[in-house]
């Protein structure tokens, strides 16, 4: 089992910044890529942005490429979204993923464990 846990959201303007963190514990040797999905109410959950464990290959939604970086700590077992140039659009629950097995990147069936989630909201 992989515990996931978020933090680092909250109330921001548009055009400002936010850095989210997802910090991995239990059976983190197993994890073979890990994300940041996205809910906004009454959305379906969306891919935000990925990053593989062996060799930091990241992927992005094309909605937020050039705006968001995913980066990782391994010591730490941390997973970062560095958001900037937010936007109200990028209002939503987001929520930290671990997949163990590759199979998919885009799709939340791919992801294995999931966190509770943190609540970004931007203002216009």
């Amino acid at each position: 089992q992989v515990q996931l846990l978020e933090s680092g959201g909250g109330l921001v303007q548009a055009g400002g910044s936010l850095r989210l963190s997802c910090t991995a514990s239990g059976r983190t040797f197993s994890t073979y890529r890990m994300a940041w999905f996205r809910q906004a109410p009454a959305k379906e959950r969306e891919f935000v942005a990925a990053i593989r464990w062996t060799d930091y290959y990241t992927n992005y939604a094309d909605s937020v490429k050039g705006r968001f970086t995913i980066s990782r700590d391994n010591a730490k077992n941390t997973v970062y979204l560095q958001m900037n140039s937010l936007k109200p659009e990028d209002t939503a629950v987001y929520l930290c993923a671990a997949d163990k097995l590759g199979l998919s990147i885009y799709s939340t069936s791919g992801y294995d464990y999931w966190g509770q989630g943190t609540q970004v909201t931007v203002s216009s």
